[in-house]
């Protein structure tokens, strides 16, 4: 039974931080430390300073997700009375897109976003995937050696949204270094200012020259978007298509090569990639603590005041491991994490994200079918943060190979 309960809204002792070395070392074992003193609501720290809620019961985080009136996603009664420096503030801020706002605004902006990634071709993405793919494991396959993120998943991922975005090179470069310093939290509002830079560019570009990609059907969508608005919808895309598609690619890759199960079926087993994935989302999400919420006044909840104009973080990784939900460890074929997020701001491109992650480590696995960790799995280093599950490196080794014949579209 959890202990004493201890309302966020009166906690004068200190807090738990989601932003240590040691939460990311084993959030695990943090999460049932939460759940044992404090039940489903945690008062926790973002980032120095910074209070926030943590949700770790499923049902609360449903109940949550499933009522915006009460748990609206727009931020701004809680930033004005945030330090300009915050190193979170590029993640949680107010932006002009569906992720920060309620009501008609955020269905103004999702619809818009919807219809442009509904006509994503899944046949030519499956094309897009393979081709980067095979081109990357060209550059290493000889070596018998590689780090699966800096060498394979981050440029894949990268590529793949920036052909779907419509993107060049040059301008993703600087997307790419924005995006990773807002998500460190290191430098991030120099972070921002470069990715800023760099959407202004794009839309200056799909405005000038548009073609058959999600940025020139934003641009031509009946919403109208406005040069600002274009930047913010492109903010959302490159934050929901870089970091969670990279983590989920190297987080299912070590599952698959340290649980006899999955490094079984590498050669012919009964358990597939889909089911990698799947345990992987419920266990591990990429994306662990995120769908931020700011009710307007105090509320009651599970017997805890939450307090006006405080972040409300689910954790996804807290509440898909709920003891109170018992999954008993059945995986397969079960979609009912909480990783894509759910209710009015759930993920509107889960199917093209599970296409592409999919593909990416399909490829990679047959291409180099003896992939093995070249250090002990506790070894890893997991990258501090309070809403990602990422490691610092995927170092492997393998039998060196020729390079394979690049695909003929």
């Amino acid at each position: 039974m959890p202990g004493t309960h201890s309302s966020p809204i009166d906690a004068s002792g200190p807090r738990v931080s989601l932003h240590s070395e040691a939460f990311a070392r084993d959030p695990h074992s943090a999460y049932r430390a939460m759940r044992s003193s404090y039940g489903s609501l945690v008062p926790v720290e973002l980032s120095p300073g910074i209070p926030a809620t943590l949700v770790i019961g499923y049902r609360t985080a449903v109940r949550i997700l499933n009522d915006p009136d009460h748990f609206p996603a727009d931020p701004r009664g809680w930033e004005k009375n945030v330090p300009s420096e915050c190193p979170i503030l590029p993640m949680l801020g107010w932006r002009p897109n569906a992720l920060r706002n309620t009501g008609l605004d955020h269905q103004r902006y999702r619809q818009a976003n919807t219809a442009g990634i509904a006509e994503i071709d899944g046949h030519a993405l499956h094309a897009i995937v393979e081709k980067h793919a095979i081109r990357l494991v060209n550059t290493f396959c000889e070596d018998g050696a590689a780090d699966l993120i800096r060498q394979y998943a981050y440029p894949l991922v990268f590529e793949v949204l920036n052909t779907i975005l419509g993107c060049t090179p040059e301008i993703g470069q600087k997307v790419a270094t924005g995006m990773a310093a807002i998500f460190e939290g290191i430098n991030a509002a120099e972070g921002n200012a470069m990715l800023t830079e760099g959407l202004v560019e794009l839309v200056r570009l799909k405005r000038q020259e548009p073609g058959s990609d999600v940025t020139t059907r934003l641009i031509e969508d009946p919403a109208a978007l406005d040069d600002e608005e274009m930047i913010h919808q492109l903010v959302t895309l490159y934050g929901a298509g870089i970091e969670p598609q990279l983590n989920l690619i190297v987080n299912t890759l070590l599952l698959m090569m340290t649980d006899d199960r999955f490094a079984d079926s590498v050669h012919g087993g009964t358990l597939s990639t889909r089911d990698a994935l799947d345990e992987v989302l419920f266990t591990d999400p990429p994306l662990a603590n995120y769908c931020v919420s700011y009710p307007r006044q105090p509320i009651l909840i599970d017997g805890v005041w939450l307090p006006a104009n405080q972040p409300v973080v689910i954790s996804m990784a807290g509440c898909n491991n709920d003891p109170d939900i018992g999954s008993s460890g059945e995986y397969t074929d079960n979609r009912s994490h909480l990783a894509w997020g759910l209710g009015p701001h759930a993920c509107p491109s889960k199917s093209i994200a599970y296409l592409i992650v999919q593909e990416a480590i399909d490829q990679l696995l047959d291409a180099l079918p003896e992939l093995r960790l070249a250090v002990a799995a506790e070894d890893l280093a997991w990258r501090p943060g309070p809403f990602h599950r990422a490691l610092a490196a995927l170092p492997v080794v393998f039998p060196g190979s020729s390079p394979l014949p690049l695909p003929v579209f």
